[in-house]
């Protein structure tokens, strides 16, 4: 079993940036691709990123493109989110989720997630 454990949310304004963590505990994500969802209408969650891990390649949701950078930092254990130039509709859960089977932009194929952390965004 692992838990993944996500931090960094909190409420900011339009144009503000935030760094969400996503750590796991007991457990390395150093060698599973990790991913980023969010809620949204009609979609059970949709994606927003996701980083693989020995090629590091990594994937962005049309929403975010060039706002949103995911990384790794393999020494700490932990997959980050910087956030950049937020807008309202940014307004969320975001939550992380690891081991992949299967195609990295479905939330359906990971194995693990966390509980998520809220992000909000004021216009």
């Amino acid at each position: 079993q692992v838990q993944l454990v996500e931090s960094g949310g909190g409420l900011v304004q339009a144009g503000d940036s935030l760094r969400l963590s996503c750590t796991a505990s007991a457990r390395t994500l150093n060698s599973y691709a990790v991913g980023w969802f969010r809620p949204a209408p009609g979609k059970e969650r949709e994606f927003v990123s996701a980083i693989t891990s020995a090629i590091t390649k990594t994937y962005y949701g049309d929403s975010v493109k060039g706002r949103f950078t995911i990384s790794r930092d393999n020494a700490k254990n932990t997959v980050f989110l910087q956030m950049n130039m937020l807008k309202p509709e940014d307004t969320a859960v975001y939550y992380c989720a690891s081991h992949l089977n299967g195609y990295i932009g479905y939330a359906t194929s990971y194995n693990y997630w966390g509980q998520g952390t809220q992000v909000t965004v004021s216009s």
